[in-house]
């Protein structure tokens, strides 16, 4: 079901761009990702995915458009039903994925999509392995690292960094996807259908802002090696 949001006066983006957040019980930190974000990006989407603590309620105060499952299904299912909503939308050309808990970075977001922009690059894949700014601690580098290489020897693709979920997509790309997998496994899933593609892509690197909330949000070790253990039992 889609709820449409009043207008944000700080949104002055480009109207061919659509940003996509998978949204489950953010609520005391979604109107900042929100706002943000309209510094650059006029149009945001926000997937609620059955949240008990009023995401979607701070979601719209903040200006975003709203959709809604009735219970929880996923983050791979609440991209899926965003990217759906996003095709439909006349004009739009782009998807940015950006999570919902604040470890993503604005200027990260728009780098990428000038990249896409500039280079003509269907996708362009964030990685925090790039460069030395993001420092996930010794344990889980390892853990994710492993999961890149069981995602590159899945997909065929050379990624450094599989499980960031900040991307660039194309919309002729993003068109080519249907992502069945719900749950962490769809980082691996997306990976493989958009190298199936053989449009053009690259990795830029970006940095993951870790916190206690983001952490305690999914962001520990334990959930890292969740994500492996779904990777490989999928």
């Amino acid at each position: 079901m889609t709820t449409p949001a009043p207008p944000s006066s700080a949104s002055s983006g480009p109207s061919d761009v659509w940003v996509v957040i998978p949204l489950f019980n953010e609520a005391s930190v979604i109107e900042i990702v929100i706002r943000d974000l309209h510094q650059e990006f006029s149009n945001v989407v926000c997937v609620d995915d059955g949240s008990t603590d009023g995401s979607a309620e701070a979601a719209r105060r903040a200006g975003a458009k709203v959709l809604q499952h009735p219970v929880n299904l996923g983050q791979g299912a609440s991209l899926q039903t965003g990217f759906e909503y996003v095709l439909t939308q006349p004009g739009a050309r782009y998807v940015v994925t950006f999570d919902a808990d604040g470890q993503h970075r604005v200027v990260d977001a728009a780098e990428m999509l000038a990249l896409a922009r500039n280079d003509n690059l269907a996708i362009v894949f964030g990685s925090r392995f790039l460069d030395k700014r993001t420092n996930p601690g010794i344990l889980k580098r390892i853990i994710l690292k492993t999961a890149v290489w069981v995602t590159n020897m899945t997909t065929g693709l050379r990624l450094t960094d599989a499980h960031n979920g900040l991307r660039v997509i194309r919309t002729d790309a993003l068109a080519r996807v249907t992502l069945v997998q719900d749950r962490m496994a769809h980082a691996t899933e997306i990976v493989l259908k958009l190298g199936r593609t053989k449009l053009p892509w690259r990795e830029y690197p970006v940095e993951l802002l870790y916190t206690d909330y983001s952490r305690a949000k999914g962001q520990s070790v334990l959930n890292s090696i969740n994500i492996l253990v779904d990777l490989i039992v999928r």
